[in-house]
């Protein structure tokens, strides 16, 4: 009876550790490579990271445009994430989503929603939301 209580103890003290531990294993430290990069970074650690805003960009290439719609967007969430940490560094309000995606295009698209430069402040205004209420 007393081997069957030990086996019991040594269980359920494994799963308090593991419960415990958890958590901090969750969360990434603040200068870890999963850090938001900035507008300098490269362009492959810069869609990793500002992917997510501008999922609904087209990444084919317009000819006579530089770049793609993609690579514009994410350029501009940077530009949006940049402005964020810095007024949020000097405690300053939050910047206007529309100074980073003054470069996008504002013509509309047939069969898509809004235009890119619509989409554009509105994930901007997200990720400085997102940014400055961390």
């Amino acid at each position: 009876m007393n081997h069957k209580l030990s086996r019991f103890a040594a269980l359920a003290s494994i799963a308090a550790v593991g419960a415990i531990g958890a958590p901090a294993l969750a969360v990434p430290p603040a200068n870890s490579p999963s850090a938001t990069p900035g507008p300098n970074a490269s362009a492959s650690s810069k869609a990793n990271a500002y992917g997510k805003f501008c999922a609904t960009e087209s990444k084919k290439h317009v000819a006579g445009t530089k770049g793609t719609p993609f690579s514009r967007c994410v350029t501009a969430m940077a530009k949006a994430a940049k402005a964020a940490e810095a007024a949020k560094a000097a405690d300053a309000p939050k910047p206007n989503p529309t100074t980073a995606c003054k470069t996008m295009s504002k013509k509309h698209v047939k069969g898509t929603k809004g235009t890119p430069y619509s989409r554009c402040v509105s994930a901007a205004a997200k990720l400085i939301n997102e940014r400055t209420a961390a």
